[in-house]
């Protein structure tokens, strides 16, 4: 069985376990269809967290890895390269992922034993998280002349890379000390984009370009050179959007806790503001390479699918009407 149906398996029952309880609610008026959520202050709070982290565990982590690991060996032309390593990183990222949602809520009202609990599991839950992207990079041993030549490939290994980026960056952001400096700046917003631009979308891309050919029959996709610009252009704006809310945030965590011999603080919020402007313009212009990149992309996957239907169609009307028991066949008006 492919690794991937682990994952996908993974990802519809959990997501709809957590859309289940996270909605919980109790009915207060039928009549104007009212209710009020099962859940209140703190509790709700956790619940909250329990559905929003494991909604990325389940369904931007869970099923896009399944998305890797059938793509990529099948790509490379090789098999993954430890079908065991896979099922120890799937069953430790379905454990500990689902403890891991409090660390979200550090210095906060929830009790110390749960945030200290969310950020042990969030810890423990970098190894079977760079378990596959270990997997991921070694399958391509022997291969990387194709992933050299093929941008398709290279979209998979790129998203591999940050997937590894952005799995140790969200343990080492589950630390107390360090969620104090991290939490409400631009790192948060960071590390989420990430994980967004270059683990969900890259998979996505290469995934796609990988697909299409198949559906519709090609040999390849209308142009690889797009596929190639695309490349560069998600690359190129991925790295300067992320490193630039990376900056961002960490001058952001720094400013709000600087202060003055009087114990006031040296920077008012505005001054947070003035200083994250060259970001900013740098987050926007990452942010206009990707959409370009996406934008290319768009149009050479409508033209693959165009070409290949129009070659369908011609090879269906330039087909002799076949005949049945040596009969000919009378077409209308004949």
């Amino acid at each position: 069985i492919y690794v991937a149906n682990w994952y996908y398996m993974a990802f519809i029952l959990v997501v709809a376990m957590l859309h289940i309880v996270n909605n919980l609610a109790v009915p207060v008026s039928f009549g104007h269809a009212k209710s009020y959520s099962a859940f209140s202050g703190v509790q709700d709070a956790m619940t909250q967290w329990w559905y929003g982290h494991n909604a990325v565990a389940f369904f931007l982590t869970a099923g896009f890895l399944g998305m890797m690991y059938y793509f990529l060996p099948v790509r490379a032309g090789r098999p993954i390269y430890s079908y065991r390593m896979s099922i120890i990183s799937f069953w430790g990222i379905t454990f500990f992922y689902m403890w891991a949602g409090s660390h979200h809520l550090h210095y906060t009202a929830l009790p110390q034993w749960v945030q200290t609990l969310g950020m042990t599991f969030s810890l423990m839950l970098l190894i079977p998280s760079w378990a596959s992207a270990a997997n991921a990079l070694l399958t391509l041993n022997g291969a990387w002349d194709k992933v050299h030549d093929d941008a398709t490939l290279r979209f998979m290994m790129v998203a591999a890379v940050f997937y590894g980026i952005s799995t140790f960056e969200g343990s080492f952001l589950a630390i107390r000390p360090v969620n104090s400096l991290s939490h409400y700046t631009d790192w948060t917003v960071g590390h989420v984009h990430a994980g967004a631009l270059g683990w969900v979308a890259m998979i996505t891309f290469g995934s796609i370009y990988a697909i299409v050919p198949w559906l519709w029959k090609r040999e390849r996709m209308y142009s690889p050179r797009l596929v190639e610009v695309h490349f560069w252009l998600a690359l190129a704006g991925t790295v300067v959007y992320v490193f630039a809310m990376w900056n961002s945030g960490i001058i952001q965590g720094l400013m709000w806790r600087t202060y003055n011999e009087s114990g006031t603080l040296a920077y008012s919020f505005v001054d947070s503001l003035i200083a994250m402007h060259p970001y900013y313009i740098a987050r926007a212009v990452g942010g206009l390479l990707f959409l370009i990149g996406a934008i290319v992309g768009t149009y050479n996957i409508w033209m693959t699918i165009r070409t290949g239907i129009r070659k369908v169609h011609h090879s269906a009307t330039d087909m002799p009407s076949p005949a049945l028991g040596g009969t000919t066949i009378l077409k209308a008006g004949e």
